[in-house]
């Protein structure tokens, strides 16, 4: 998927940095037992298991995709989203999901607007951030596009404003993360992006090269990693992930079910946060995008009874944003 290979790219050319933030104290792990464990032993997790963060993106883009994960998190199946804010439905979604105060909600920090006709804008009026709108007034439509006209202040005027409005509403975001990997898209974006993260003490999602196998995976994928960068990335003081991936295509619904098993299946122990983008079947989903089917079968494979039999099976736990800060303060993990 487009996001996915966008976060890789961008978050390898990021240059991260950041002041540590004052946390809660708890128990705290001796750092020389902690070199060999991964993230979710680092915060508590039962060593050995397959931790899961299933994350579902894009809500407040439409109200399809609000309807899926307001169902997800209603029936009490799944609870972590992030809301894209400057999209026409988020304040509603925000406001329907201030019934749920257990619920796991982050922002999608959005600073595209992919679609050919389903445009949105910033949230920051035009003239304040001109680098971020295109010729119609909206986000540009792809990354490279955003990186060639806007500042690294634009981008952090607009990113800040986005969560202000979320706790404008009544609800202070959970974690933050980047819509199509644009905050990764330069070394001067990815420091703003850390930089709010650790101002807000709001964790971004990053992932820990500092593991041999894992920075290996992805330099022989071609992206350049080497010592100065995993040193730059181990410098930001908030939960990482072991792995970060998405739910796979399927041509049928059940092909689509059989490839999230096998990747389940193929993962490390440790912490990985799995993306998709549920919705419901409409037509003005499917007049807002190609990738509809794929977005309606995600809006069902989590409340299907065969996936959480397979869940239970295979000894897979499933967790979020909250829980992994509760534990990160309580282990007072660094």
């Amino acid at each position: 998927m487009r996001t996915i290979q966008l976060f890789c790219v961008f978050f390898l050319f990021g240059t991260l940095n950041g002041s540590a933030q004052t946390r809660n104290t708890g128990i705290v792990i001796n750092p020389e037992k902690t070199v060999n464990m991964n993230w979710a032993e680092k915060l508590g997790f039962e060593k050995g298991k397959k931790v899961l963060l299933l994350h579902m993106d894009d809500a407040g883009m439409c109200p399809e995709a609000n309807s899926a994960a307001e169902r997800y998190i209603e029936k009490g199946q799944l609870s972590s989203a992030a809301v894209m804010m400057p999209c026409p439905a988020a304040e509603s979604f925000v406001k329907q999901i201030n019934d749920f105060p257990d619920a796991d909600i982050g922002v999608h920090l959005t600073l595209t607007s992919e679609w050919k006709t389903y445009r949105w804008g910033p949230l920051t009026n035009n003239l304040k951030v001109p680098g971020l709108t295109d010729p119609d007034g909206k986000f540009w439509h792809e990354v490279p596009e955003v990186v060639m006209h806007a500042s690294a202040e634009e981008v952090e005027t607009e990113i800040r404003a986005q969560i202000e409005k979320m706790i404008h509403l009544g609800r202070k975001p959970t974690h933050i993360d980047t819509h199509m990997g644009t905050l990764y898209g330069s070394p001067e974006y990815a420091k703003v992006f850390m930089k709010i993260a650790e101002e807000y003490n709001i964790p971004a999602n990053i992932i820990d090269l500092s593991v041999p196998e894992v920075a290996a995976k992805f330099k022989q994928a071609g992206y350049p990693i080497d010592n100065n960068m995993i040193n730059l990335v181990e410098e930001y003081h908030l939960p990482k992930l072991d792995n970060f991936t998405s739910v796979p295509e399927g041509l049928s619904y059940e092909e689509k079910r059989t490839n999230f098993f096998n990747m389940v299946k193929s993962l490390n122990a440790g912490l990985t946060e799995i993306i998709f983008h549920p919705s419901v079947e409409t037509e003005n989903l499917k007049s807002i995008t190609a990738t509809w089917q794929q977005r309606v079968w995600e809006g069902e494979l989590f409340s299907d009874p065969v996936v959480l039999k397979f869940f239970k099976d295979e000894g897979i736990v499933i967790t979020n944003w909250k829980d992994i800060m509760k534990r990160f303060d309580y282990h007072n993990v660094n």
